[in-house]
């Protein structure tokens, strides 16, 4: 079932965060390359203090312990955010409909 998961993530083309369970570490916003039988290939890259490397891994199914996606990202900092009477006339709810 792990190995279908990771192929419907390599198909999407998203980052998924990988823990490989073997090493005990987490390798975040890495893109899943391919599947050959119980191999896995991903990419990453790590930022050291001035310089960036990319890296690329094969790892066995079987050392992978999870894999996640991100399913939303909020800024950090201050932004305005919506309040109901920015939205149109057409989507606003009536004060009667609320209770």
């Amino acid at each position: 079932m792990l190995q279908r998961k990771i192929y419907q993530l390599s198909c999407d083309g998203r980052e998924v965060q990988i823990f490989l369970r073997d090493q005990q570490r987490w390798i975040e916003s890495a893109t899943i390359l391919g599947i050959e039988g119980d191999l896995v290939t991903f990419r990453y890259e790590t930022e050291d203090e001035d310089e960036i490397c990319a890296w690329e891994e094969m790892v066995r199914v079987e050392s992978i312990g999870a894999v996640s996606q991100k399913l939303a990202t909020v800024p950090k900092g201050y932004s305005e955010l919506s309040l109901t009477n920015d939205c149109p006339d057409a989507e606003q709810l009536d004060n009667k409909q609320e209770r």
